[in-house]
Formats: structure tokens, C-alpha cells, sequence
């Protein structure tokens, strides 16, 4: 199938040891980087992309970052750069950078179409419904074969982050909240796509490692309370996460500035 073939093959037999050498010090650190940021216990054992069709008009380093931490690789065809992703395939995406329990969610998937030729990417589509990362078009719809855009796939990114953790998120609609958050935390940095036209592997890589240099968020809003069917004295409000775990300090190394709050100065985001 194309997921076995481009998102969970190992790339090993794909780079010559001459680019591999070349590029291990600086992919190695950004996986490194990356891993921490999330939590993953995976290390990616190659380190240059190494693809023959992947030049330098694409967004090489985050090819390297997600194929270094086995997110995205290729095959013996290549990446696959100006392939366009469908929404099953962001699914396996999204529950490799959380390092999700796929398996356990294959007989739990709310969608009755993510099966027959999509049956692979029912464990990934539930494990990522499940935590809130992706959602279907209703009436148990997820439309696994569509392509995805950037719109969706922000969305997708955010809510991984943390954001968009209440429906009143959504007040002002779901296009325009997603794309005003998305340019606030740099998400479409790089990336080059607009909100219609189907992503692509080398647009997806790039916004998938904007993600991993994003500060995750906890809701610190106000919930308002719900009278006579609607919601009253909602705040939004997402603060970035810290922690005194050093390997959050990976990214950016730089410590919390909460001045308000005396717990949280010095922890790393």
C-alpha cells in the first residue's frame, strides 16, 4: 500500500554514505530536537534525505527531520515530494509525532468509511479522533481519500499543540481561527500553499517541523457557564506549557518569562 511504501518504510537503503556523513550533525540535532519536544522515545537512525528526487527547491531540512525520526520517509521511487496527502494518510502523520496507540483503536474508529482500501489508516484515524486531533465531515463521515489542505492540516497541528480545545474557539469561524492561530505560532512558515489547494509531502514536512519548533499550549481561559443552551462568559486564552525537564529546552534554549507567576520562571517551554 502507498502508507507502507511512503510514511512507514525505513530509509536506511535510501542514503549513500557520502550524503549521510555530510548531513548527520545538523538533521541529527533537529531530530533530536523534535523528539524531545513531543515526548517521542524514537531516534531516527538515518539522517539525510538522500532522495533523488528531492532538490533544492524543496523544504530539504524538514525532509531530513521527518525522515530522520521515521514520520515520513520514501522508498527506492523517492519522497515523493509534490505528492499530495489525503486525509488518511495525515491521520498516520499526526499519530506518529504523538507517538499514538493506533492498534488499540481499530475497532473503536467512528467512521464507517475509513475501511476496504482505507483499512490501514482505521487505527490512526480512531487513535487520532480520539485525542481530538482530527475530526470527520458528520453523519460519520471522515473522507479518507480527500486530499488535505492547509487548512485542515493546521487545524490538525494546533489541536495537537493544544490549541482549540472548546467548540467557542470556533466562534468566529473555523477558517479564519485557524489561520489567524497558524500565522501567530509561524505554522505556515515555508510551507507556500493557500487554504484550498491540496498539501503536498514536501508542504506537510515542513509545516509538521514548524509544529515541532511550536511552544504547546494549555487552555487558561475561562470555561462561562452555559444558560438556557448558551454559552456565557467564555474566554479564550492558551498559555505556553513549561517544565523544568531539561530537554525542553532543545529548541530554543530559553527559559520561561512568566513574570506573574514565581513557579514557573526558569523552566524551559
Amino acid at each position: 500500500s502507498v502508507v507502507k511504501s511512503y510514511a512507514l518504510n525505513g530509509a536506511e537503503k535510501f542514503c549513500k554514505e557520502e550524503i549521510r556523513m555530510r548531513n548527520l550533525k545538523r538533521a541529527l540535532s533537529l531530530t533530536l530536537a523534535s523528539v524531545m519536544l513531543l515526548g517521542m522515545m524514537v531516534i531516527g537512525t538515518s539522517a539525510a534525505a538522500g532522495y533523488s528526487d528531492v532538490d533544492e527547491d524543496d523544504n530539504v531540512e524538514a525532509i531530513e527531520v521527518l525522515q530522520a525520526i521515521e514520520v515520513m520517509v520514501g522508498d527506492d521511487r523517492g519522497f515523493g515530494p509534490d505528492r499530495p496527502v489525503n486525509r488518511a494518510e495525515m491521520a498516520v502523520v499526526m499519530g506518529l509525532l504523538l507517538n499514538l496507540d493506533y492498534n488499540y483503536y481499530v475497532s473503536t474508529c467512528p467512521f464507517a468509511d475509513v475501511s476496504g482500501n482505507y483499512e490501514w489508516a482505521r487505527g490512526w484515524v480512531g487513535a487520532c479522533a480520539a485525542n481530538g486531533i482530527v475530526s470527520g465531515r458528520g453523519e460519520g463521515i471522515y473522507d479518507p481519500g480527500a486530499t488535505v489542505t492547509a487548512i485542515e492540516a493546521a487545524s490538525m497541528m494546533m489541536r495537537a499543540l493544544g490549541y482549540f480545545q472548546n467548540a467557542e474557539d470556533y466562534n468566529d469561524g473555523f477558517v479564519l481561527v485557524t489561520v489567524r492561530q497558524g500565522n501567530q505560532i509561524g505554522l505556515f512558515n515555508g510551507v507556500g500553499s493557500d487554504g484550498s489547494t491540496p498539501m503536498t509531502r514536501n508542504q506537510v514536512a515542513q509545516m509538521a517541523l514548524n509544529a515541532l519548533r511550536s511552544e504547546m499550549v494549555d487552555f487558561t481561559g475561562t470555561p462561562g457557564i452555559e444558560v438556557n443552551g448558551v454559552k456565557v462568559g467564555y474566554r479564550a486564552e492558551y498559555t505556553s506549557r513549561t517544565s523544568t525537564e531539561k530537554k525542553y529546552n532543545a529548541i530554543e534554549g530559553r527559559t520561561s518569562d512568566v513574570a506573574s507567576d514565581a513557579n514557573h520562571k526558569g523552566q524551559y517551554y
